[in-house]
């Protein structure tokens, strides 16, 4: 579904990512590990299209998406889903039209059924009228994690979604998740420090040392 090959990435005269490979088959999610600075962002927007890079290649179930530092697929075309550390949801907007943002091509009726059904895979049936601001920090990640699957992306790109959480909250989340990603079948990557977050969540885990990427 996913493979990224030989990408490196410089910033003016400085080296952040060199030969970065990474393959991942539908349905698998993997873990990013690495020093803050070590390039894992960077690598998630390169994935992304929201950075260019000086060589490598990158293509989405078969399709060329970038190569050699040129974009041939804009991100807005990429079919990829993110979820941040802070949440990004609109304020202003209740949390059925925050999960039906991505999704205002289809039908009324058909956006409300996509909203209630991702509502009740993430535990929150019943919320939809409610503001983020009514939300806990946990729900209101699950509500980002509802948007970010909603438009049915080939891939989803998490970049430390569970980091301002407290352990007791994030630990129990982190479970959510990946049972909400299996059951959807979606191809993953989280980018993250934490290692115990990592082994609880992907099926494998790779990191960046020395701009290298290492697969355990």
């Amino acid at each position: 579904m996913l493979s990224v090959n030989n990408l490196s990435v410089n910033f003016g005269e400085q080296e952040v990512l060199s030969n970065f490979n990474l393959d991942l088959k539908q349905g698998e999610i993997f873990a990013l590990l690495g020093k803050s600075g070590s390039g894992k962002s960077t690598a998630l927007r390169f994935i992304a299209g929201l950075e260019q890079a000086n060589n490598g290649s990158v293509e989405i179930d078969g399709v060329q998406l970038s190569v050699d530092g040129e974009h041939s697929v804009q991100p807005e075309l990429r079919e990829i889903g993110m979820v941040f550390q802070d949440y990004a949801l609109f304020p202003h907007m209740n949390i059925e039209k925050n999960i039906s943002f991505g999704i205002n091509h289809l039908s009324k009726s058909a956006q409300r059924k996509q909203v209630l059904e991702l509502l009740a895979m993430i535990g929150l049936e019943g919320s939809e009228d409610k503001y983020p601001h009514q939300l806990s920090g946990g729900e209101q990640q699950r509500v980002s994690l509802a948007r970010a699957l909603a438009p049915e992306p080939k891939i989803l790109l998490m970049d430390e979604p569970f980091s301002s959480l407290d352990k007791s909250h994030k630990d129990h989340l982190v479970l959510q998740v990946r049972q909400i990603l299996k059951k959807t079948n979606t191809t993953s990557i989280l980018v993250t420090h934490d290692k115990d977050e990592a082994n609880s969540l992907a099926d494998k885990v790779g990191i960046i040392q020395n701009k290298q990427l290492t697969i355990n």
